[in-house]
């Protein structure tokens, strides 16, 4: 397969994580166990989970000039990523996301977006050299859609495609709906951008094609992907593991789809490979410290084979 090139734009946090017993109700005190401090953000997270699957990846955000944007950096290019296109706010700290994860797997999170808030058009269009280099763009909203607008129209002005994880859930406009190749909603997303809230994931990404989505990629927990376009509607069924932390699964599927389309694999194929990828990152703890290389993918892979 051709060597994959793949361009992140968004974000990138700083995870403090702590294991509890259980996710705590308002006002309520819960006394926790482990905690860990890792790199995290959607956009680094998908960032690092291409590259350890092999894609030549190149970051573009925006991190504050402190102690926890220098870790960032260094993180990234530990990772062989590219982050020429960083952008270095000296008035804004860099992100930080809260997180616990209850015995069962489950998370609750709150993020200070910090420096990924005030990125800017501006720091998208100084990378359009290598997004139009690029096999595919991924993009996420823990940045302003000013931003990801505009990396969609450098995008579309190279031929490049682009896969957009609509996460966290906004509402989005139908002109950028229009530009996006792929859509990777899941449940929750999808049924704000389809506005059919308690319909079945079928309705709801035909909701989505309906405005302009060329296809969407539902992922439903464990139930598996649903992959819907204008050849109809197929669910590829999720991998059976024993979940520690769900903390960044999403983004472990993100970054493998994005892998997995620009080295020329058909859809199912590639949504195959994101699916087990995202499962094996629910057996470790932490966001980035939990996603596998291309080895353990493609051996995980060959375990499932009856």
């Amino acid at each position: 397969m051709q060597q994959p090139r793949v361009v992140v734009v968004g974000s990138s946090n700083t995870d403090m994580v702590v294991k509890v017993p259980r996710i705590p109700g308002p006002g309520e005190t819960v006394l926790g166990g482990r905690f860990v401090m890792a790199a995290g953000g959607k956009g680094a997270n998908q960032a690092v989970a291409a590259a350890r699957l092999g894609a030549e990846v190149t970051f573009v955000g925006r991190l504050g000039r402190d102690m926890f944007g220098r870790q960032t950096e260094e993180n990234l290019r530990r990772e062989g990523i590219d982050t020429r296109f960083i952008a270095w706010d000296e008035a804004t700290p860099s992100g930080i996301a809260l997180i616990m994860v209850s015995a069962e797997g489950e998370n609750s999170i709150a993020v200070a977006p910090g420096a990924n808030g005030e990125m800017t058009p501006a720091d998208v269009e100084r990378a359009e050299e290598a997004i139009a280099a690029a096999d595919v763009l991924l993009l996420q909203l823990e940045v302003p859609l000013a931003a990801v607008r505009r990396a969609l129209d450098i995008a579309r002005g190279h031929g490049v495609r682009v896969i957009l994880n609509p996460a966290p859930a906004a509402p989005l406009p139908d002109e950028v709906l229009r530009e996006v190749d792929l859509l990777t909603p899941n449940q929750h997303e999808a049924a704000l951008l389809a506005r059919m809230q308690g319909a079945e994931p079928a309705e709801m990404a035909q909701a989505l094609l309906a405005r302009g989505v060329r296809m969407v990629v539902m992922t439903l927990g464990g139930r598996g992907a649903l992959i819907a376009g204008p050849e109809g509607i197929e669910l590829v069924p999720a991998f059976r593991v024993q979940p520690v932390d769900t903390t960044g699964a999403g983004d472990a599927f993100n970054g493998a789809l994005a892998c997995g389309m620009a080295q020329g694999r058909p859809l199912r194929e590639a949504v195959r490979y994101a699916s087990a990828t995202a499962a094996l990152a629910t057996t470790v703890m932490g966001a980035q410290p939990s996603l596998p290389t291309a080895e353990r993918v493609e051996a995980f892979l060959a375990e499932q084979r009856p």
